[in-house]
């Protein structure tokens, strides 16, 4: 898997000294900063510590399982397109050593329900899935729907749609609703509709989180 953060720090250099210290206890393999320039840290081959607490689909421990990619960013500020491009580079030949699939390029906050937001509602997922680096719900998906809200069983199907795409860490209700639209609908308010429901239930479908991960 990848896992992509924001470093929530001034500056990239501030990150950079957090990062290798060892008395942090926190690492990753790769520090991107605003110009695009990319730092390695950790070989992707040994295991980081970026994850932490959480789980994606029967991935308990990510740190294991994942290379981890941290953005220069407060969180607060949108992502420079040079560093876009640095991401789009790393993610591309990350893709391609170790075959991971696009589905399983997610954030810190995908795994870590509530106790992380990073990469934040300003990240352009998108773009990743235009690219092949990720995944985002077809356009045909959401067609049909409208804003309605929905209860009862639609909020249990919502629910069983998500833990199929991955979002296995959590399950109260809220919270489920507020992370999926940070990363796919960052604009949406309100109570759970038919768009939310769509979309991941197209995800869900087309990306199922362990049928294709052969190292799950």
């Amino acid at each position: 898997m990848v896992v992509i953060h924001y470093t929530a720090m001034q500056s990239a250099n501030a990150a950079c000294d957090v990062l290798c210290d060892p008395k942090g206890e926190v690492s990753a393999h790769y520090l991107i900063d605003e110009t695009g320039h990319v730092i390695s840290l950790v070989p992707e081959a040994m295991r980081a510590w970026h994850a932490g607490a959480g789980a994606w689909g029967a991935t308990q421990d990510v740190n294991s399982r994942s290379i981890g990619i941290e953005l220069a960013n407060t969180g607060f500020t949108p992502f420079a397109a040079a560093q876009m491009d640095a991401l789009s580079d790393v993610l591309h030949a990350i893709k391609q050593r170790w075959d991971i699939r696009p589905e399983r390029i997610i954030g810190h906050s995908d795994m870590a329900p509530g106790r992380k937001i990073d990469p934040g509602a300003r990240f352009d997922w998108r773009r990743l899935a235009l690219e092949g680096l990720s995944v985002w719900p077809s356009s045909s998906a959401c067609a049909h729907s409208s804003e309605v809200a929905l209860q009862g069983a639609d909020e249990a199907r919502f629910a069983a749609a998500m833990k199929t795409f991955g979002y296995t860490a959590v399950e109260d209700a809220d919270l489920l609703l507020k992370t999926f639209r940070l990363r796919f609908r960052p604009h949406a308010n309100g109570p759970l509709d038919m768009i939310d429901l769509a979309m991941i239930a197209d995800l869900a479908q087309r990306f199922p989180v362990d049928v294709n991960a052969s190292n799950a």
